[in-house]
């Protein structure tokens, strides 16, 4: 018996089966994840404390309760956004620039966790404003998911009438629009940061991955970098390349979503033209047999 027949037989709730199936999916990321950062992050503790030692060793004078009076001041420096090499101060996170950008994070829930408010003021705004920000953002990104779709249909259509090809020609045009999506987005913001934050292209492009789809770990975080100068428009660029960038990831993954929806309804339906075939072949073999022991037998004459 095959898979599909004992399911079908068994009668498993499709909602119970997609909620075994994601939760094998987070299970075996848990134990990949597991494997693959396990042994990385006990080196680096090892190392972190080696490291320690040595400067305890080195400043004889530093002892405990000095270190972590270091340790805190340095902690409280990187939460203001404050470069404690050299003596120059900076501006910290909150200027104009960065508090937009902080604003667009918040209403897009993508939370970076590098800058927060502190004052109890700043900390209910922040409630208020992403209360009303986050269901405004999502209208006005299917809004310009709706835009980008109908222009993407407006060319197609406009290229269908020309060649007189229509398969061919959706084919093309959502190619192009997938790979200019992905030069926008990406390969093109994978240059400028890897220009203007020092990364290597493959943090840049896990980075702009991880913002665009929301999940903001807080692990690399542009225009964050206190000993490094920005020039004005970075910040503008970068909060119009988040936008716009959901906007499109939005529709990426809406159509991948129509795709896997559409794949589950075909094989739904092929199952269900199986078993009603087998179901008509079991009656067409059954009615004979049924048939012949009816049939009384003829009178002696």
């Amino acid at each position: 018996m095959t898979f599909k027949a004992t399911l079908s037989l068994i009668k498993v709730p499709s909602i119970l089966l997609v909620g075994l199936i994601y939760g094998a999916y987070v299970l075996i990321g848990g134990v990949i994840f597991w494997k693959l950062e396990g042994d990385l992050n006990q080196k680096d503790i090892n190392r972190i404390l080696a490291n320690k030692r040595d400067v305890l060793t080195t400043y004889s004078c530093l002892n405990q309760n000095g270190l972590e009076a270091v340790a805190q001041v340095v902690q409280d420096a990187s939460k203001v956004g404050l470069s404690l090499r050299g003596n120059r101060t900076t501006d910290g996170f909150w200027k104009f620039t960065s508090s937009a950008v902080f604003a667009a994070t918040v209403v897009t829930t993508i939370g970076y966790g590098n800058i927060s408010p502190s004052s109890t003021a700043g900390q209910i705004f922040c409630v208020f404003f992403a209360l009303f920000g986050i269901p405004l953002n999502v209208v006005v990104l299917n809004k310009v998911g709706k835009y980008m779709l109908a222009l993407g249909r407006a060319i197609s259509e406009f290229l269908e009438k020309k060649t007189g090809r229509p398969k061919c020609t959706r084919f093309l045009v959502h190619l192009v629009s997938f790979v200019s999506g992905v030069v926008l987005f990406f390969i093109v913001p994978m240059l400028v940061f890897q220009m203007y934050e020092g990364w290597t292209y493959s943090q840049t492009i896990y980075y702009c991955f991880i913002t665009l789809s929301t999940i903001g770990f807080g692990d690399f975080v542009a225009d964050n970098n206190p000993d490094r100068r920005y020039p004005d428009w970075y910040s503008f660029i970068m909060a119009s390349w988040i936008f716009f960038g959901l906007a499109w990831l939005a529709l990426l993954i809406n159509h991948g979503i129509d795709i896997l929806e559409r794949l589950n309804g075909y094989f739904k339906q092929r199952l269900g033209r199986k078993e009603r075939s087998t179901k008509t072949e079991t009656e067409t073999t059954e009615t004979p047999e049924a048939d012949a022991s009816e049939e009384e037998p003829p009178l002696p004459q």
